[in-house]
């Protein structure tokens, strides 16, 4: 079968999650995906909002093609998709999903999951092995990206993925912090979303897990110095369980000592942790570039998510086929 193509529409300050996520979750998936904006050309940037509402189904109402269509969306704008004649589906929660044949909406990013998933059908696709259960060391301002694209994407997949953070229990939220390369000698940063943990810290046995992701960010700074996160490091590193941790990530791995004879990259200002921990760097050139060795999957930055989500899918041995 011919290779997936996927067209992006996208344009200044449409909702972060929203075009981030499906980009590079549908990439990670081994779909081309194109962004495009009006006005613009390749290589041009779209500047995006961190919000919490949603209503780009007023697109598809100028549009002209909702008419008998059931549809969803956030509900401020009901009344315009129902004015353009489409069946209004009530959203029972943010994440709610209407499929109608090949029409697929939701209220919100939080819906991202299941809209990836039936989005992949609807293209031919088939997941396999999707019924495993990953955890997530989360903290205080990790990056925005590298928590919820490969969260949502697991997701999407079928994956069990729980989200934790040392004192907080299920139902709390993290503070994120947007990363950005504007040409600084460094990132900038910005606020980023609230991320919802789904569960609780001191219930969690990391035996039960099939696979750990360390989101990077501010948040490795101190997660680094709590015994319970370099306990459970130790646990999947020394069980040969799947382990991917991005950017600032390997500070915890240089702290929790599973580094010795690996071959590691990160972002490059923690190339010195990773050096000094006994591993060989491998420079991330370019910044996207993502390393396996063994049960362990590095990389450097945010916009390497398609490599690390996709050499994380085949650690644990899940696949997209069309």
């Amino acid at each position: 079968m011919a290779p997936k193509r996927v067209l992006l529409l996208c344009g200044d300050f449409m909702e972060d999650y929203e075009a981030m996520v499906p980009f590079q979750a549908l990439q990670a998936f081994g779909i081309t995906v194109d962004a495009v904006c009006p006005g613009k050309k390749s290589g041009d940037v779209c500047r995006t909002a961190a919000q919490f509402l949603s209503g780009f189904q007023m697109l598809l109402a100028a549009a002209g093609v909702l008419e008998g269509r059931a549809c969803t969306a956030f509900s401020p704008v009901k009344p315009v998709l129902v004015a353009a004649g489409a069946h209004w589906v009530e959203p029972d929660s943010l994440a709610t999903t209407v499929v109608d044949g090949n029409f697929i909406t939701a209220p919100t990013y939080e819906g991202n999951p299941e809209v990836l998933r039936h989005f992949v059908k609807a293209l031919g696709g088939k997941i396999s092995v999707s019924d495993k259960k990953i955890l997530f060391i989360c903290g205080d301002y990790m990056e925005d990206y590298e928590v919820k694209v490969p969260f949502q994407s697991l997701q999407a997949l079928g994956c069990h993925v729980d989200a934790v953070c040392p004192s907080k229990k299920a139902g709390d939220t993290c503070p994120t912090a947007i990363h950005d390369f504007e040409g600084d000698q460094t990132y900038s940063e910005k606020p980023g979303h609230n991320f919802t943990l789904t569960a609780t810290f001191d219930d969690v046995d990391a035996s039960g897990y099939d696979a750990l992701v360390i989101p990077g960010g501010r948040s490795p700074e101190y997660l680094a110095l709590n015994e319970s996160v370099i306990s459970w490091v130790k646990h999947f590193m020394e069980s040969n369980k799947p382990v991917a941790s991005i950017c600032h990530g390997q500070q915890i791995l240089a702290a929790a000592g599973v580094l010795k004879g690996r071959k590691c990259t990160a972002y490059p200002a923690v190339k010195l942790n990773v050096v000094l921990s006994g591993a060989t760097w491998l420079e991330p050139d370019p910044i996207s570039r993502c390393f396996t060795d063994r049960n362990l999957v590095t990389g450097a930055a945010w916009l390497g998510h398609p490599e690390f989500i996709a050499q994380l899918m085949a650690l644990l041995g899940i696949q997209v086929s069309f």
